[in-house]
């Protein structure tokens, strides 16, 4: 798999490594990553997706001219 480097301030890592109790700021970003991840899909499955309201919103509104 490819790796991607990006740049964090160090504040922002560390704090974030103290919430995850891990020693190294690569595995705590990673673990946000793949927790933000999850929960996106765990919130699709239970809502069907960003689409599916789609289908009880109705028409769109039309606009007025004139």
């Amino acid at each position: 798999m490819a790796k991607v480097t990006i740049t964090l301030e160090a504040d922002l890592a560390l704090e974030v490594m103290m919430r995850l109790g891990v020693s190294s700021p690569q595995d705590a970003v990673e673990l946000v990553v793949r927790d933000f991840l999850a929960t996106g899909r765990r919130t699709e499955a239970r809502t069907g997706g960003s689409r599916e309201g789609e289908r009880f919103a109705g028409p769109a509104p039309s606009v007025e001219e004139g």
